[in-house]
């Protein structure tokens, strides 16, 4: 066991002193390559999805050029634009669920003929299956874009303080706004950084910018803070009052937002409460009734 603990060894040793001695002894890289390899110009930013395409997103293209035209085909750009979603894949995922609906006939054929029904009830429920989940994409669309909405909506509120506050120390309305977005971190914030970006190279002011924001994702939160800045570089007034009033309604909006939906998850949760206390009053009256009708 020696003789060959000691090989080990000894080759470990051996290929650690040559990698050393070749990372010592390595010639310098040539100059012009190198510098050409540093002064490579930038690759153009991609646009949004854009990029690397996997297959589901090829699929859901090649969908998307064949089912944009036909009737009933709705797609929902604003609120997939806000939830970072693409057209393709959506419409993938509604021919997909649409297609294990209409699928169902098979699974369900063998129990319609064990119970002795009419071969044409399996048809009608593979419609039905269809129809209802080629509409479920859009009812989880719709209902995470609306909270979507509401998280930007908090957020924004925040933001019109630190524009405020930023206009309180004499900054112009494009530096308060572009000091303000950068505070925050969140997709809200990125957001306006990223229009706020796109109106610097497209050489526009800032609240032209987050009006075609509103516009693309259906956020009318953001209209409110384009007319103050509007109004703040047109007159030069001071804005820090109204921009605080506006936040503070805005937090009053959405509280009474929250407490509405609380209210109606209350009420939604009533019936079956009431419902499991008829069940236990059952269950306790049921051995008493058994007597009585057994006696």
């Amino acid at each position: 066991m020696m003789p060959v603990a000691a090989i080990l060894s000894g080759a470990a040793i051996g290929a650690g002193g040559a990698l050393l001695i070749r990372e010592i002894l390595r010639p310098a890289p040539a100059l012009g390559p190198a510098l050409r390899r540093l002064n490579q110009p930038a690759p153009p930013p991609a646009a949004a999805g854009e990029g690397v395409v996997d297959r589901d997103e090829r699929w859901g293209r090649w969908l998307l050029e064949r089912l944009a035209d036909v009737p009933g085909v709705r797609i929902p750009y604003k609120d997939l634009a806000l939830t970072g979603s693409t057209p393709a894949r959506f419409l993938l995922t509604k021919v997909a669920l649409a297609g294990g609906g209409l699928l169902l006939p098979p699974l369900s054929t063998v129990p319609f003929l064990l119970l002795g029904l009419p071969l044409y009830l399996p048809a009608i429920v593979a419609v039905l299956a269809g129809a209802a989940l080629w509409f479920a994409p859009d009812l989880a669309l719709r209902d995470k874009a609306k909270r979507a909405r509401a998280e930007f909506a908090h957020a924004m509120a925040a933001y019109l303080d630190l524009v405020a506050l930023r206009r309180a120390g004499n900054v112009s309305a494009e530096q308060a706004m572009d000091q303000a977005a950068q505070v925050g971190t969140g997709w809200a914030f990125q957001r306006i950084q990223a229009a706020l970006a796109r109106s610097r190279v497209d050489k526009v002011p800032h609240w032209e910018s987050l009006t075609r924001l509103t516009s693309e994702l259906d956020l009318p939160v953001m209209d409110d803070l384009a007319a103050i800045m509007r109004q703040s570089a047109d007159d030069g007034a001071s804005v820090y009052a109204t921009l605080r009033s506006r936040a503070r309604n805005l937090r009053t909006e959405l509280l009474a937002a929250q407490a509405a939906d609380a209210n109606a998850n209350s009420e939604k949760m009533t019936a079956p409460g009431a419902l499991l206390a008829v069940l236990v009053m059952l269950l306790i009256a049921f051995p008493a009734i058994i007597r009585m009708l057994t006696t």
